[in-house]
């Protein structure tokens, strides 16, 4: 996978160095002598990952990393901070500061390109799903991308996958006062437990009895249920290429024993975060599909989807010679209720007339608000008399009780009329349905209201 990668260096020949080698690899890469160049280019979109020295003038790599993941603009970009620095307190330096990795020079270029090629893959799939929240700005909805970015990474929910207890109890007391920690020694239950339980993070050791861990990490990776958790590697210093592969076949992280408590826990709250940013773009993007959808008033699906979806029934209905129908519902002198009692009572009489026809209605059938007072129902599999049948019921539904307004302080009596129609042989589309359907209900309209007709088959 080609990704566009920013070595972040104020020494030249480290700079054509990196260069080179990622440019070998098919990667693009962009350069920056110092702190201020490389957030320019970040926040300009142009970098997928960062490789970002420490020991820069001015401003040092651990205070341009902190700042990139400071921004809702920059934060979801990896950074894997490149050093001479070897000390464990440096490495937490740089993880506390929000980077994704840490990488000491001489760089191992296996290590180096496994690392970059696993950060593009989690790039890629961020980068769209925060395209997709921002389409959901034009509809109205909370910034996704603020509130994703806004996350501290504690209180997580986290399966330990670990049949060593000096190991497991380890990790366990290190995380258990800041998140909620549960422990499985058996790869086969961890497997159902993990599909079972929404575990934001999943931590297995590569050393099982008896059994790959490795292979686990992929399993966890691949599983409907699971694929969206984190999963992080924990390893001996001697099991770097499974390692490597792990981060090749899309583990998102790794440690090596003896397990620093303080790199544990840097490590897992950026997995932790990283994993929620991605959940709260995704459920954005739900919300975007949602609301181009919904009508926001009623709840009720809107005239966009009721034509795509009438369209597919009708089409559906025509090749397997099944019935379908239509109702067409529109409340009897609703002008009158926000003439007298107010818009705000006309809303409220709305949305309690949405639910009753949703309450007479099946899961399957399609409930549309077509515009105004008016709703549409598709029935599929439903002949005319039964879709007449469907529409006395909610008639009934719709006159026996009073509507409550202006925050149920009053009510007023509410009344309904329908038209009914079914597919015909020769219907081309579900206009011609529509039509019909319209026709009789101006006959139910002009025979005296709050009443039923059905169009003839």
């Amino acid at each position: 996978m080609s990704a566009r990668v920013l070595v972040v260096d104020d020494i030249l020949p480290n700079v054509k160095l990196l260069e080179a080698k990622l440019s070998a690899e098919y990667f693009d890469v962009l350069t920056a002598s110092n702190g201020p160049d490389a957030l320019r280019i970040c926040a300009s979109g142009a970098a997928d990952i960062v490789l970002l020295d420490v020991m820069m003038p001015g401003m040092d790599g651990f205070e341009v990393c902190r700042r990139l993941k400071a921004s809702g603009h920059t934060s979801h970009i990896p950074v894997v901070i490149v050093t001479a620095l070897d000390q464990p307190s440096d490495r937490l330096k740089g993880l506390d500061a929000g980077a994704d990795d840490f990488l000491t020079k001489p760089i191992d270029d296996t290590a180096l390109f496994a690392r970059v090629r696993s950060l593009a893959r989690l790039k890629a799939m961020t980068d769209e799903l925060r395209n997709r929240a921002l389409a959901s700005r034009d509809l109205g909805i909370a910034d996704p991308i603020a509130a994703a970015a806004s996350d501290n990474g504690e209180r997580a929910s986290i399966l330990i996958v670990d049949d060593r207890p000096s190991s497991s109890d380890r990790i366990r007391g290190a995380l258990e006062k800041v998140h909620k920690v549960e422990l499985e020694s058996d790869p086969q239950r961890a497997l159902i437990r993990a599909a079972e339980s929404a575990h934001e993070l999943i931590i297995v050791s590569l050393d099982l009895q008896g059994f790959d861990g490795l292979r686990l990490c992929t399993q966890l990776r691949s599983l409907e249920r699971t694929r969206n958790s984190a999963v992080l590697m924990v390893g001996e210093g001697e099991d770097r290429m499974r390692i490597l592969r792990g981060l090749e076949l899309g583990v998102h992280d790794f440690l090596v024993r003896p397990v620093d408590r303080n790199e544990l826990l840097a490590r897992v709250k950026t997995q932790v975060k990283r994993k929620r940013y991605a959940d709260r773009l995704r459920d954005g993007v739900q919300s975007s599909i949602e609301m181009a959808v919904t009508d926001q008033l009623t709840g009720l699906h809107n005239r966009r989807y009721l034509e795509t979806h009438f369209s597919g029934l009708f089409d559906e209905s025509a090749m397997r010679a099944r019935d379908l129908a239509v109702l067409m519902l529109d409340i009897d002198k609703f002008k009158l209720v926000n003439d007298t009692y107010g818009h705000d009572a006309g809303d409220e009489v709305l949305r309690e007339f949405a639910r009753r026809v949703k309450d007479a209605t099946r899961i399957v059938d399609v409930v549309a608000r077509m515009g105004g007072e008016e709703i549409v129902v598709v029935l599929p599999e439903t002949s005319l008399g039964s879709a007449a049948a469907v529409a006395e019921r909610i008639r009934h539904h719709v006159q026996s009780e009073p509507f409550g307004i202006r925050g149920g302080t009053a009510q007023i009596s509410v009344t309904v009329s329908i038209g009914v129609a079914s597919r015909r042989a020769g219907d081309q589309s579900p206009a011609q349905m529509m039509k019909r359907a319209d026709e009789a209900l101006y006959k139910a309209k002009g025979e005296g209201r709050n009443r039923v007709i059905a169009a003839a088959a």
